[in-house]
């Protein structure tokens, strides 16, 4: 079988790049070994943060850094074992979220985020899919007044430099949003640009569903299989009803980009942040308007159409190491007394490896050294904000167009020797 393109990965980066080379006519396979969607698109807080200009930043302060030494925080945890093999990559991290290099950074990330909202919306209707979307922001509850007003002013610094919107909360205007939490806040802050999705693989598959109604191949293979074609030029892939062959292949692969990449002779920083989740009902008569994170605990609460999923922050440790969710049981205990959870609505909890490389944007753009292979992967925390822009800008690349936005600070060159 033969196509224009093949993309290897079905998570939201994967399926957002292969549904805008249909959207442009061009004939595409997308690959994985498992069904599209179930990896680290499945298990996030369901937002299109159109407000996080500033990526997730490794904490520099001596205070911030020997609380979370201790290893007993809900947003960030690490595995001992795995020290000595994340340490490299956590060094990097630390040193580019310095005060002065993560604000340019931020600068190189603020388009990306800008279109974040608009692409995904193009998606949304042209997918039937706006069903799934909750239009109302998310907010931050705040326990004390020293880490709400520090807030207000990095938002109010968003606001002067990127255009952004936020609402602030008292807390009476917190109570009469959010009737059944506990009276523990003493006020919260609202982001109105951001959207909401109450079913995150229910997005993904939709998605799916348009770029098949396009022409579009599911098929199951294995990324690993990735070659250079039988004839010297293009790309193959084996799958499940044999060998796909296309001009141009992109690899979309999130945390296993790395071992990937590394057979193709190239050598990536990644690490990546582990996360889970857990879904839950409530006590009749109750309700949670609208998405929330315990600001000082560190955990999110967001109403999905499965039940309540409470999210964690990150745990640093060995991608295929086994789940420890610790993070998770101390949340769980945390939430359970702010707003009346009951029953586990899953038999496990989740956990997903988020890809992440040590300046905090994601790789983008064409590979260094091999004709027609395409990366799009590294986006943390904002795989699912940042899908279908990042497709929209790596398909107008491959097929010669000028890309919405410039990708030029996402080029792999940044980290090759």
């Amino acid at each position: 079988m033969t196509a224009d393109a093949l993309v290897l990965g079905a998570g939201i980066i994967g399926v957002s790049t292969a549904l805008q080379l249909a959207m442009r006519g061009k004939s595409v396979v997308l690959v994985d070994r498992r069904e599209p969607g179930l990896e680290t698109s499945y298990g996030n807080a369901g937002l299109i943060q159109r407000e996080g200009i500033y990526p997730y930043a490794f904490p520099q302060g001596i205070d911030t850094l020997f609380r979370y030494a201790k290893n007993d925080q809900i947003d960030a945890r690490f595995h001992w074992s795995a020290l000595p093999f994340v340490a490299p990559f956590l060094a990097r991290y630390w040193w580019n979220s310095n005060p002065t290099r993560h604000n340019v950074i931020a600068r190189h990330y603020a388009p990306l985020i800008e279109h974040s909202v608009s692409e995904h919306d193009t998606l949304i209707a042209a997918a039937g899919a706006e069903h799934l979307i909750a239009r109302a922001g998310w907010k931050e509850a705040y326990r004390t007044a020293q880490r709400r007003d520090e807030d207000y002013k990095a938002a109010e610094k968003l606001q002067r430099e990127y255009g952004l919107h936020f609402e602030t909360l008292s807390a009476e205007d917190l109570k009469a949003a959010e009737p059944d939490l506990a009276p523990v806040f003493c006020g919260g802050l609202k982001w109105t640009d951001p959207t909401s999705v109450t079913d995150p693989r229910g997005l993904t598959m939709a998605y799916v569903e348009h770029f098949k109604a396009l022409g579009g191949k599911v098929m199951t293979g294995d990324a690993a299989s990735l070659a250079v074609g039988p004839t010297g030029k293009g790309w193959q892939v084996l799958t499940t009803e044999g060998p796909v062959q296309a001009e141009q292949a992109v690899l979309a692969t999130g945390p296993w980009s790395g071992d990937l990449t590394a057979r193709l002779g190239y050598s990536f920083p990644l690490g990546v942040k582990r996360g889970y989740h857990m879904h839950y009902a409530s006590e009749a008569g109750t309700k949670l308007n609208g998405w929330t994170m315990d600001a000082e605990r560190g955990y999110f609460l967001a109403p999905m159409a499965k039940g309540i999923r409470l999210t964690t922050g990150a745990e640093f440790a060995l991608r295929d190491a086994p789940k420890t969710p610790v993070q998770l049981e101390k949340a769980e205990r945390i939430a359970r007394s702010i707003f009346p959870l009951t029953e586990r609505l899953d038999p496990e909890p989740w956990m997903g490896a988020r890809p992440c490389t040590p300046d905090m944007i994601p790789v983008i753009g064409k590979a260094p050294r091999h004709e027609g292979l395409w990366f799009a992967f590294g986006h943390a925390h904002h795989g699912l904000t940042l899908g279908p822009i990042t497709g929209r800008v790596l398909a107008e690349a491959m097929y010669g167009e000028t890309p919405l936005i410039d990708i030029t600070p996402f080029r792999a060159e940044r980290f090759q020797p």
